[in-house]
């Protein structure tokens, strides 16, 4: 397998550097291509993740399908400005000069995507990339082997297969494609594997780009409408399953608010997936059994509010609520990444905010609140990747936003 990871990477550089991707014109070609691929096999790539994770259509459209679309038409209108050379500030000895920046492609990219979101977490990068005119190979996870299997199945079929190819496999061959040299890396997923991600990319000296986990806090304070707040943190939690980088991974929130949580968010579980969540259409699964075991056993300490039942044979565990969660526990220690939403109760803004500062930045923030003293001290006395107030997940939505986190995640999965 090195000699094949070897072979694709030199026969993708040589196409690279025949200067095919250079015209502006090219690219669009390819970006056309992609969204023919996602609008015509829609219903092919919906029924991969109905057998990888359950998912129903309504979710993948929303979840990963537009998000992709977007990123394509975003890329069309406005690659010309990206790619035009950008004059820059001069100074005194070149004020009569040309001074500017010539943005390049930078060649071959390796883009490893992950499980939970199969699609759109490898065709976004993609997008990038082939707005950029570079090469890339693309790495699915093999834990979501129907969408990896697709996804090498239809791709040649739409993209220029010299410049774009899907290599499928588990870690021997994701490590024998980390031998070769790339010119950028791009990786989602847990940062276990990101240090081997960042480790690989060491001995070329290729940069890399990380998107990985964390624990993102979510702060109820007294003064805002619960039922609305349990209404969207419930959406946001227990879609796919919990498995979400961005998704609501506990809440914070004053002692005599917890109960009125649970009430609320027992209603709105009702109202979505109805008494039994297992043979609701719109509940997905733990992508498989030993994420299944790892997601159980982080409950053994707690207290089960709501939820609780599992099926092994169905990697099903049901959205549950966790009340009165010590920050020592450990589920408290690592990214949850399944339908366990904990409650840890403080004492108010100011014990929320140093219980926030006391642990690994994250990578989303979400705040509920009515009062614009508390959001404010909370945007400007916390640090995240993103933050969304009263809402959650939307920040990702906004493709003129970056996204990504700050320093080191603290997932340990």
């Amino acid at each position: 397998s090195q000699k094949i990871s070897e072979k694709v990477v030199d026969g993708l550089r040589e196409v690279f550097q025949s200067g095919r991707s250079r015209p502006l014109q090219y690219r669009k070609q390819q970006l056309r291509a992609l969204h023919r691929l996602i609008t015509e096999h829609q219903a092919d790539i919906e029924q991969a993740l109905k057998q990888d994770l359950n998912r129903n259509t309504y979710n993948t459209s929303l979840f990963e399908l537009i998000s992709i679309e977007n990123d394509i038409k975003l890329a069309e209108s406005d690659m010309a400005d990206w790619a035009a050379p950008q004059p820059v500030k001069k100074n005194l000895n070149s004020a009569l000069d040309d001074v500017y920046i010539k943005p390049e492609p930078l060649g071959v990219v390796l883009i490893i995507g992950t499980w939970n979101y199969p699609w759109a977490m490898i065709l976004q990068p993609l997008v990038g990339a082939i707005a950029a005119g570079n090469a890339a190979v693309l790495k699915p996870s093999e834990l979501s082997e129907n969408s990896a299997r697709l996804m090498k199945e239809l791709l040649p079929l739409y993209l220029d297969k010299e410049m774009y190819q899907v290599v499928t496999g588990g870690v021997s061959e994701t490590q024998e494609l980390l031998k070769q040299r790339f010119d950028h890396i791009l990786y989602t997923g847990s940062s276990v594997v990101g240090k081997l991600v960042m480790e690989a990319a060491a001995h070329h000296l290729t940069p890399v780009t990380l998107e990985l986990g964390g624990k993102s806090p979510c702060y109820i304070d007294k003064n805002c409408d619960i039922a609305v707040a349990c209404r969207r943190i419930t959406w946001g939690k227990f879609a796919n399953c919990g498995q979400t980088c961005i998704a609501p991974d506990y809440i914070l929130c004053e002692p005599n608010l917890q109960d009125r949580i649970v009430e609320e968010i027992q209603k709105t579980l009702l109202e979505f997936y109805q008494k039994d969540p297992k043979s609701s259409p719109d509940y997905c699964r733990i992508i498989n059994t030993r994420h299944f075991d790892r997601v159980l056993a982080l409950m053994n300490e707690c207290t089960i509010a709501l939820g609780g039942e599992s099926d092994r044979s169905q990697c099903y565990i049901a959205p549950t609520v966790l009340a009165d969660v010590l920050p020592y526990f450990k589920i408290m220690q690592e990214e949850i990444f399944g339908p366990l939403l904990p409650i840890v109760t403080v004492n108010g803004l100011s014990e929320a905010i140093h219980f926030i500062n006391a642990r690994e930045k994250p990578l989303a923030l979400y705040v509920f609140s009515s009062d614009k003293t508390v959001i404010k001290r909370m945007l400007a006395e916390t640090t995240s990747g993103g933050v969304t107030v009263n809402d959650v997940l939307m920040h990702y939505t906004v493709n003129t936003l970056p996204f990504g986190g700050v320093g080191k995640p603290t997932n340990k999965t």
